[in-house]
């Protein structure tokens, strides 16, 4: 087969031109433009290293935070600016202190690195880690709701849950469980990996006692760029997984909470500095910015979802409310069910090295089998999504 057509807004990206990239959920990919931002900031920073940080980098990371805020509708005073999700989830984590019997609670569907990071702190604490499961298939967002709310006890002192589902592409009722899991004195750790640029938010109104969320992805910044949200009621007790001057430093007009965490070490930040661009510049390519890229996002991955059903003869998992700009289905039987998570499935290299697509395959147990997910962002095309339909008709026996 040819190589389908490319998104007209590809030529703002420097994707490989025979790769097919329908995995923007991983790791995000940032356009050609911003790619040279980060590149000036780090000219800037190597030019007059000492003058970078010691009189201008505060200044840079403040002005990160105050366009972040603008987008995510809360204080700027209240985030941190971090490298990844991942390392928001284990500075609440590692912050926090439980009690012997206490409950933390956690879907079957979390990110896998951020459920490690929960059993290794509550191993430590003699914390208890309650898994609940989430159907897969699901029909509505009340049975998600339902699930997790049902897993809560009277020992109950945490509560991670997603925006987006990782491995299933779930869009999670995040604002529905918030506010129910809030109401009963459960704090609530907000995993938004997949977060901001992907589905809007209001933090300040949401409520959450902890929020993170990656910019590498859909917002489409540097690698290495992300954000904790902590709510004023509990940052005294959070603090950076680096200790460093920020803890003694002299106060002046700010809080202990943006000392520690605007200064833990030597570190490129070129990524963080990068950010406002950013989002200014994506909101720049499409009539109507943000709004207009999420809603574009979404009708594209429901598109590409409805070709890959037709073409594989298989059901779609979850409503249409429930899916974001990813999306996860379960292949037709046919064996590879059962691999494990952390090995290569060899329908991906296939994929990839023959079909020169790239889209994650893996097998998933609950239920048992072998699954897809598809992202969809701005520089995708409809075409892409025929094209891989009919690879994988091919390679799964279908023609």
């Amino acid at each position: 087969m040819a190589l389908p057509q490319r998104n007209p807004l590809a030529k703002h990206w420097n994707l490989d031109s025979n790769c097919v990239f329908l995995n923007h959920g991983s790791f995000g990919a940032t356009s050609t433009a911003i790619r040279g931002e980060q590149r000036r900031w780090q000219d800037l920073l190597e030019d007059e290293p000492v003058r970078f940080y010691e009189d201008l980098a505060m200044e840079f990371m403040e002005d990160a935070r105050k366009a972040l805020a603008l987008m995510l509708k809360c204080d700027a005073e209240d985030l941190a600016l971090l490298e990844n999700a991942t390392t928001g989830v284990n500075t609440i984590l590692r912050s926090l202190e439980f009690n012997e019997g206490d409950e933390i609670l956690v879907p079957d569907h979390a990110y896998q690195a951020c459920r490690n990071a929960i059993d290794y702190v509550s191993k430590r604490w003699g914390a208890k880690v309650v898994t609940v499961n989430i159907p897969f298939p699901i029909e509505s967002s009340d049975q998600a709701i339902d699930a997790i709310m049902s897993g809560v006890s009277e020992r109950t002192v945490l509560a991670m849950i997603d925006t987006v589902t990782s491995p299933t592409g779930l869009r999670m009722p995040f604002e529905a469980l918030v506010g129910l899991l809030e109401g009963r004195n459960v704090s609530v750790l907000l995993d938004a990996a997949h977060g901001i640029g992907m589905v809007p938010l209001n933090l300040d109104q949401l409520g959450a006692s902890y929020t993170t969320s990656n910019c590498h992805k859909w917002l489409c910044a540097p690698k290495g760029s992300a954000f904790l949200h902590v709510r004023k009621d509990h940052q005294v007790n959070i603090h950076p997984l680096t200790i460093s001057h920020g803890m003694s430093f002299p106060l002046g007009d700010s809080t202990r909470f943006r000392h520690e965490f605007d200064w833990t070490g030597t570190r490129d930040i070129s990524a963080l500095c990068s950010i406002p661009a950013t989002i200014d510049y994506m909101a720049t390519l499409v009539d109507g910015g943000w709004p207009a890229i999420m809603q574009r996002n979404h009708d594209l991955v429901m598109e590409g979802r409805r070709i890959l059903c037709e073409r594989l003869g298989i059901e779609a998992p979850c409503p249409e409310s429930m899916i974001a700009c990813i999306a996860t289905l379960r292949l037709p039987a046919g064996g590879g069910a059962g691999i494990p998570l952390h090995e290569p499935d060899p329908l991906h290299k296939v994929l990839q090295d023959k079909h020169n697509i790239q889209v994650p395959v893996w097998s998933w147990p609950s239920p048992e089998g072998r699954y897809i997910r598809i992202s969809a962002q701005i520089y995708n095309h409809v075409d892409e999504y025929h094209y891989l339909a009919e690879a994988l008709a091919e390679e799964l026996g279908l023609n």
